[in-house]
């Protein structure tokens, strides 16, 4: 699931039982060698690579990115993918080189805490924890979302009604540890796709120019940086991606800039596409106001799509953060339980029930925060000080992006 491997995936894991650590094979690829395996198994290794990265990378987050270009316009939009996409890159690279020269650890609290010690590995857990919570949450939102919608007008005006139905059954899978659906995590991205090419058969006709060609407000300008953030951000399984390459380690730059890319295109595609249909009624949500273009038919299909791309990838995360509690957190099994599930909705009770608010904190504060330990980690690794002084500049970003989507939220 997209979500669960932006945040589940970043806890710390002990080391292989290999106690092999990491070096930097530079190795000459031939048509077939004996250590870096046949082209064709490079290959597929590089596309296998491709796929769990941009899988790990397109989710929940694409939902809220035409909402986001019908208030900045597209000019604006265009701008915030080259840049953050740039930077994004930049920062899965430098993680990709601490990957490589780490000895074999799986979460980024194992490498803070390998390369920077015992206090940024509390910080780390801190902010994954708080971000897990985030994602949950904004899942929640949106799930419960789409099952009202899909069932829509039967039960009318039963928003809190549909978020605890999903909420319920989302919870019994998770005490129940029905872990089949970690078996078919392509399903998410296939739906996501799907929704895609809906959307744009039925949707062509419908489509004016003029949707996307506006000047963003002052107040609205960095409306995109943390959903953005939120969407293209999967360094935290670089490490796993690292180990699908196996001794091919010199393909892990490509794979990442192939899969950003191809998660960047399909993002900015679905935000044009729903944008350019709905103009300035495009919704937080991005397919509620489909209905009234497509009949309700096709739009109960989008909505059932979100609901089981949500409902699994919460259900994944969920099971992961429990298992955070109870493995690496040494909870009880029960407390942990009540400690993943409870927390988000006690949130959403207390008023945070806004989708667009929360992937913006996530993406610019909890991720901010997991791209300034990146930065400090290579800052040390990396003896160059003409390297470590084009850092600097990249700390500001994220500092700046904390501070306002704080602001944001609390405003």
């Amino acid at each position: 699931m997209i979500e669960l491997e932006k945040f589940g995936k970043i806890f710390c894991k002990p080391p292989s039982s290999s106690g092999q650590g990491r070096q930097v094979l530079n190795l000459e690829i031939m048509g077939s060698n004996p250590i870096g395996g046949t082209m064709d198994e490079r290959k597929r290794r590089i596309l296998r690579a491709i796929s769990t990265l941009s899988g790990t990378i397109i989710g929940v987050g694409f939902f809220s990115l035409p909402y986001i270009l019908s208030k900045v316009g597209i000019y604006a939009l265009t701008f915030y993918f080259l840049f953050l996409g740039s930077l994004v890159i930049l920062i899965h690279l430098l993680f990709g080189e601490l990957a490589i020269l780490t000895p074999d650890l799986k979460r980024l609290p194992g490498f803070a805490k390998y390369h920077l010690g015992n206090f940024a590995e509390k910080i780390a857990f801190v902010s994954s924890i708080l971000g897990t919570y985030g994602s949950l949450l904004a899942y929640l939102i949106i799930g419960g979302g789409f099952l009202k919608n899909f069932f829509f007008p039967i039960f009318k005006d039963s928003d809190l009604l549909f978020i605890l139905i999903y909420f319920l059954f989302a919870s019994l899978f998770i005490f129940l540890g029905i872990n089949i659906i970690s078996r078919v995590e392509f399903l998410d991205s296939f739906l996501f796709f799907l929704i895609l090419i809906l959307i744009l058969i039925l949707g062509q006709k419908f489509f004016k120019v003029q949707n996307l060609i506006l000047i963003s407000k002052p107040q609205d300008f960095f409306l995109p940086y943390g959903p953005i953030l939120f969407s293209l951000w999967g360094a935290s399984i670089i490490p796993e991606v690292e180990e699908v390459l196996e001794k091919n380690k010199k393909d892990l730059k490509k794979v990442i800039f192939i899969s950003i890319l191809i998660s960047a295109l399909f993002y900015f595609s679905f935000a044009v596409l729903v944008c350019g249909i709905l103009g300035k009624e495009t919704k937080e949500d991005a397919i509620s106001g489909l209905e009234k273009f497509f009949g309700k038919s096709i739009s109960k299909i989008l909505f059932l799509f979100g609901s089981i791309t949500t409902f699994t990838s919460f259900v994944a995360l969920g099971l992961t953060l429990q298992k955070t509690f109870w493995y690496d957190l040494k909870i009880e099994k029960n407390l942990a339980l009540f400690l993943t599930l409870f927390p988000p909705l006690f949130l959403f009770f207390l008023g945070f029930n806004k989708f667009l608010p929360i992937i913006s904190l996530v993406g610019g504060v909890f991720l901010g925060i997991e791209g300034i330990l990146i930065l400090l980690m290579y800052r040390k690794i990396e003896k160059s000080k003409v390297k470590t002084f084009l850092l600097s500049p990249l700390f500001l970003i994220f500092l700046f992006g904390i501070f306002y989507e704080i602001f944001y939220f609390l405003k």
